[in-house]
């Protein structure tokens, strides 16, 4: 069985989406449509722009959404057992799993950056990468921290777990990793602290643009990163998107599952090569590849 698998932020590059654009009619209509939604040149920045550019969250989270959904949707071999996507990412799966609209997605994809743009600048907040040290402890450690707010954040492999919260928070965090035998604890440049509770305005934005968008039921399970497990059903897929912006994404577990319930190979669908190498992390066993 196949498992396609879609990326989050991060995975962006510059040039990302331009052969595609240039070499398949079928995929300028999805980038050419997200202009005039976006009301912005994405794919300039996308093709052209500098990283200082894409990592702007209102370009990067649309871009790597577009360029996602385009790779497996212009793709005559995408046939899904079943599907899952990184944080971000998960609207892309969505997508390509026939459960949400293309346009519809990118609307909710553009609200999303932008309402955690706003949560970031309400409540100044990083993530850090914790690396050789197990789950439990990180968890252990986080909630031993209690002036603070320091939380679990991303499940991404066995050994590697990133970690959000207020800045203070953070650093203190990191300190106590290292002294706990962590390999690394690498503050992280990105803009908050994504999947903490620190999202919490961002997510109440979330919800009233996923309860007045249209769902249907998708083509094959997707594996959501709230709870790992698959859903069908639209009501549990709303809310564990909505779940998503303050709760961990449990990749991990979401791999896991899949491989227990018959995925043997893994696709990446969009930019880079993120989620194969931590699929073969998770499970050495499968086969890992780019669509």
């Amino acid at each position: 069985m196949k498992a396609y698998v879609f990326p989050g932020q991060g995975a962006q590059f510059t040039g990302m989406g331009k052969d595609l654009y240039e070499n398949n009619e079928r995929a300028r209509y999805f980038f050419d449509t997200a202009n005039s939604i976006l009301g912005f040149d994405l794919k300039e920045v996308m093709f052209t722009g500098t990283a200082d550019e894409q990592k702007q969250t209102k370009v990067t989270q649309p871009a790597i959404f577009v360029h996602s959904v385009a790779v497996a949707l212009t793709s005559d071999s995408f046939k899904p057992d079943m599907v899952a996507g990184h944080s971000l990412g998960e609207f892309s799966a969505l997508v390509a799993s026939g459960a949400l609209a293309f346009e519809d997605a990118l609307r909710l994809v553009s609200t999303r950056a932008l309402a955690m743009q706003r949560a970031c600048e309400i409540n100044p907040s990083t993530m850090a990468a914790i690396l050789g040290l197990d789950d439990a402890k990180v968890e252990q450690i986080c909630a031993s921290i209690t002036d603070e707010i320091v939380v679990a954040a991303n499940y991404n492999c066995p050994g590697q777990l990133v970690i959000s919260g207020s800045i203070k928070g953070i650093d203190v965090a990191c300190e106590k990793m290292k002294a706990a035998g962590a390999r690394r604890a690498l503050p992280l440049q990105v803009g908050g602290a994504f999947h903490s509770p620190l999202m919490e305005p961002a997510r109440k934005e979330l919800a009233d643009a996923i309860a007045s968008t249209a769902f249907k039921a998708p083509l094959c399970p997707i594996y959501q990163n709230v709870n790992a497990l698959p859903a069908t059903d639209v009501s549990v897929i709303k809310e564990n998107l909505i779940s998503q912006l303050t709760s961990p994404v449990r990749w991990t577990q979401s791999v896991q599952n899949m491989v227990k319930d018959g995925a043997t190979t893994f696709v990446e669908c969009g930019p880079g090569k993120v989620l194969q190498g931590l699929v073969k992390k998770i499970a050495p066993e499968v086969e890992a590849a780019s669509l």
